[in-house]
C-alpha cells in the first residue's frame, strides 16, 4: 500500500533519475518539499539545478518552462493550485498550445504542468476551483486526471514522453488516499478510459477526485438491485469517446459526475458526445451531477452541499428507474 502523494513522488524520482533533461520547478517544491509534500526530499537527492524553487510569479515560471522545453529540456512545472494557473493563461494559450502549429511543426513544447485541483478542503472560493474543462477546451495541449494511486504513479511518465504540452490535474483530496500500485510491465496507456466497476443498468462517467464518491454511489445502488458501471475517463483531452459510447450502448442510461459548474461544464461535452453517438441507445435522458452554481463556500456544511456528493449521484440514478 502507498499513498497517492507517495506515488507522485516516486514518479518524479523515476523521471529525474532516468533523464538528465528532466527538472522540477515551482513554488515551494524544493526546501519546503511541495505544498502537498509530493517533492519532499527530492532537493536533497537531486540538488538545486534539478529541483528549482521559483518566485511567486506563475506567468514567469510557466514561461520559463516553455522556453526550457523549446531548448531541449523536459521541464515539470508545478503550479500550487489550479486557481493560480490563471495567472499563466497567456503563456499557456498563446504560446505553449500553439507554437507547434504556428511553426509548421518545426518546434514542439514537451512541457508537463502539474497542479492541484478541486474543493472539499474548506479553502473557500479562492482555492477550490475545478477548471480542468477550461484546459481540455484548448487544442494543442493534452489533459490527464489521475484518480488512482496507479495512475498517479505512471501518468507522469506518459506525459513526459509526449512531444506536446500535457497538463496533469491532481485532486487535492486524493493525496492522502491509499492503494496498491499495480505493476504495468510496459503496457500502461494513460489515454484510454478505464472501467472501474462493471455494470449493466447505468453508466456513471467521471474522472479525478469524483471517482471515489462515484464508486461509493455504485455500491449503494447495488444494494437496491441497480448495477452501475463506473467509467473513469482518465484523459480529458483527448477524450476516449469510444469507451463512453461503448458503456452507454450497454447500459442505456448515463449519469456524468463532474466537480465543475454545470454551465459550460466538461459534463456537458460528454453529454453532447453521447447524444451525437449513442442517442438511439438511450432509454432515459442523460443526467449531470455537478457543483452548484455558486463560488465554493468556506463553511463545511455549505461546501458539502455545493459539491457533487454520493447522495446526489444515487438520487440522479434512481430518477431513471
Amino acid at each position: 500500500m502507498t499513498t497517492y502523494r507517495e506515488a507522485v513522488r516516486e514518479a518524479l524520482r523515476e523521471a529525474l533519475t532516468a533523464d538528465p533533461r528532466v527538472f522540477l520547478m515551482g513554488e515551494d517544491v524544493g526546501r519546503y518539499g511541495g505544498a502537498y509534500a509530493c517533492s519532499l526530499g527530492l532537493l536533497e537527492e537531486f540538488g538545486e539545478e534539478r529541483i528549482r524553487d521559483t518566485p511567486l510569479s506563475e506567468s514567469t515560471f510557466v514561461g520559463a518552462g516553455i522556453g526550457a522545453a523549446l531548448a531541449g529540456m523536459r521541464p515539470i512545472v508545478e503550479i500550487m493550485t489550479v486557481n493560480f494557473s490563471l495567472l499563466a493563461l497567456d503563456q499557456i494559450v498563446n504560446n505553449a498550445a500553439v507554437i507547434r502549429h504556428m511553426s509548421g511543426g518545426q518546434f514542439n513544447v514537451p512541457l508537463v504542468v502539474r497542479m492541484a485541483t478541486g474543493g472539499g478542503r474548506q479553502l473557500a472560493a479562492q482555492h477550490s476551483h475545478s477548471l480542468e474543462n477550461w484546459y481540455a477546451h484548448i487544442p494543442g495541449i493534452k489533459v490527464l486526471a489521475p484518480a488512482t494511486v496507479t495512475d498517479a504513479r505512471y501518468m507522469l511518465g506518459a506525459a513526459l514522453a509526449d512531444p506536446d504540452p500535457v497538463f496533469v490535474f491532481e485532486h487535492a483530496l486524493l493525496y492522502p488516499s491509499e492503494g496498491e500500485v499495480e505493476e504495468q510491465n510496459g503496457k500502461f496507456d494513460a489515454w484510454r478510459a478505464a472501467v472501474r466497476k462493471e455494470g449493466n443498468d447505468v453508466s456513471l462517467i467521471t474522472y479525478g477526485g469524483s471517482l471515489p464518491k462515484t464508486l461509493r454511489a455504485a455500491e449503494l445502488l447495488a444494494g437496491e438491485d441497480i448495477e452501475a458501471e463506473v467509467l473513469d475517463l482518465r484523459a480529458l483531452r483527448p477524450i476516449d469517446t469510444e469507451a463512453v459510447l461503448t458503456s452507454v450502448s450497454k447500459t442505456h442510461r448515463a449519469v456524468i459526475v463532474d466537480e465543475g459548474w454545470k454551465t459550460g461544464s466538461f459534463a456537458g461535452e460528454i453529454s453532447a458526445q453521447i447524444m451525437e453517438g449513442a442517442f438511439d441507445d438511450l432509454d432515459y435522458a442523460v443526467r449531470r451531477v455537478c457543483t452548484q452554481e455558486v463560488p465554493i463556500p468556506y463553511a463545511r456544511h455549505l461546501e458539502e452541499a455545493a459539491l457533487p456528493g454520493t447522495e446526489n449521484i444515487v438520487a440522479a440514478v434512481k430518477e431513471m428507474f
